[in-house]
């Protein structure tokens, strides 16, 4: 059963997935996430990572959906009950990673950089985000970037973990508002 501070971690993504704002996610919500996604540079350039990035966010909604039982709605419960799976999930959730990276990955070098990494933060909320030191947190070895391995590694923690000191849990923004 999810934690007290899974819950408070992820309900800010629940609040972001809920584009139009009713509560509920829907299948709509993520037809909207999935054409935010499909903005960013990379992804309107590549044909094969747009359908990519449509796959897995829509893939997403056919796991949440599912967990509603009944299918149309999905409420917090019903995403807590699939973060709750996604220990046993782990080819989703690195395909995801993988995903999420590539399309993020802008000048293609591998790297996620700082500016980088704000667009997936900007391009999760819908909104320009104010991060503070968020990065420099992931960004364990300090060489200023986001290796593949390492961007896996966080995006997994902050889906999964229950551990309150893994950095990996600010990977879509800061858990408190940054002033």
């Amino acid at each position: 059963m999810a934690s007290g501070f899974q819950r408070t971690k992820i309900k800010p993504m629940f609040d972001v997935f809920d584009v139009d704002g009713n509560g509920c996610l829907e299948e709509g919500d993520f037809e909207a996430l999935a054409a935010r996604w499909g903005r960013l540079p990379r992804v309107t350039a590549d044909p094969e990572l747009a359908a990519r990035v449509r796959e897995v966010i829509m893939g997403w909604w056919q796991h949440l959906s599912a967990a509603a039982h009944r299918g149309e709605q999905v409420g917090m419960d019903e995403l807590m009950t699939v973060v709750d799976r996604l220990p046993s999930m782990p080819e989703a959730v690195m395909a995801t990673a993988d995903t999420i990276f590539d399309a993020v990955d802008e000048n293609g070098d591998g790297r996620i950089s700082r500016a980088e990494h704000q667009r997936l933060i900007d391009t999760w909320h819908g909104r320009r985000m104010a991060t503070g030191d968020v990065f420099d947190r992931l960004d364990q070895d300090g060489d200023g970037y986001l290796g593949r391995a390492e961007f896996a590694l966080l995006w997994t923690q902050f889906w999964i973990s229950d551990d309150p000191s893994e950095p990996g849990n600010v990977m879509c923004g800061p858990l408190t508002p940054v002033a």
